[in-house]
């Protein structure tokens, strides 16, 4: 089991008169660039706060491992555990598996969010900014290149399990459904699973039929990187399709900086992960902490990419 322990010290907390605290995490996958900065970033948070010690463990999107996981750090006596779900329709099984134990989802919204418990909560950010910003920026920009009489493309579906995923694409459907952009039409959808080998074999299919496109479309960024170097394989020139994504990470910025990506939407991170163990914290100590909490979403173009660079 990969697993990364960080220590904080067993020390009183200051000017609480608590004893320290100590929070376990499972995250869904370990091997996902943009959660592998949230997590990274919940451990150099955490070794700043004076009596925490936190530890985080990967379910390898095993959703039985991750309750398993969960029932451990129970039985351990941690204070708090933060979850970062595996599969967002099991939000009850992981709410029962912690019991009276305080417990935050980060990230990704379980089903249950609504029925949470007073000691558990939810930090992310809200889903229905993320693909509505993106796809309605692809809108605007087609419409400036005069495609506004009809444009036709693709949708990268995240993992079907997903809330993030399911929530994005009907934000895409959503925005096409509006009358300043229902000149768009997907001509087809799927899933790549937030994955960017997956997307580009997803793309050179699509591409094998000889369908002309003017868009694409993606839940992540990581779909759409590979959404595009699978257009570049085929010498399609990036200037005639538009390509949105959402997350804003540092890859997706170096290619959005080469010219060959023109939409994303910033996820924080940093803020979610903070956030979290914020949440964790304070429902550990008995006080009360808004069921959901969310970080903002922030449109990121050509134009003001560089106020993100290493954010992500």
């Amino acid at each position: 089991m990969k697993k990364t322990f960080m220590m904080a010290g067993l020390v009183t907390v200051m000017g609480t008169g608590a004893f320290a605290l100590e929070i376990g995490a499972t995250f869904s996958r370990f091997d996902d660039n943009w959660l592998t900065v949230l997590r990274n970033g919940m451990v150099e948070y955490a070794e700043s706060i004076d009596g925490l010690t936190y530890q985080q463990e990967d379910a390898s999107d095993d959703l039985a491992k991750q309750i398993d996981q969960v029932t451990n750090f129970v039985a351990q006596g941690v204070d708090a555990i933060i979850v970062n779900i595996v599969d967002t329709s099991a939000g009850a099984a992981i709410t029962a598996a912690a019991g009276d134990t305080p417990l935050v989802f980060v990230n990704r919204e379980p089903d249950n969010v609504n029925e949470l418990p007073p000691t558990q909560a939810f930090v992310a950010s809200n889903e229905i900014e993320s693909g509505t910003l993106s796809a309605f920026e692809v809108c605007k920009n087609l419409r400036a290149e005069g495609k506004g009489n009809g444009a036709r493309g693709y949708l990268m579906n995240g993992q079907l399990s997903n809330q993030a995923a399911v929530q994005r694409s009907k934000d895409v459907h959503d925005v096409i459904g509006m009358d300043m952009c229902n000149f768009m039409e997907i001509i087809d959808e799927a899933p790549a699973n937030w994955s960017r080998d997956e997307a580009q074999d997803l793309m050179t299919n699509w591409m094998s039929s000889g369908e002309p496109f003017d868009f694409v479309l993606a839940n992540n960024d990581e779909m759409a990187i590979g959404a595009i170097q699978a257009m570049k394989a085929a010498g399609m020139d990036m200037a005639d399709v538009q390509v949105g994504g959402v997350d804003a990470s540092q890859d997706a910025l170096l290619v959005m900086a080469a010219g060959d990506y023109d939409v994303t939407v910033f996820q924080d991170s940093v803020g979610q992960g903070t956030g979290s163990i914020d949440a964790a914290i304070k429902l550990a100590n008995g006080e009360k902490v808004d069921t959901k909490v969310y970080i903002p979403f922030v449109l990121v173009t050509p134009d003001n990419m560089n106020d993100f660079l290493d954010k992500n």
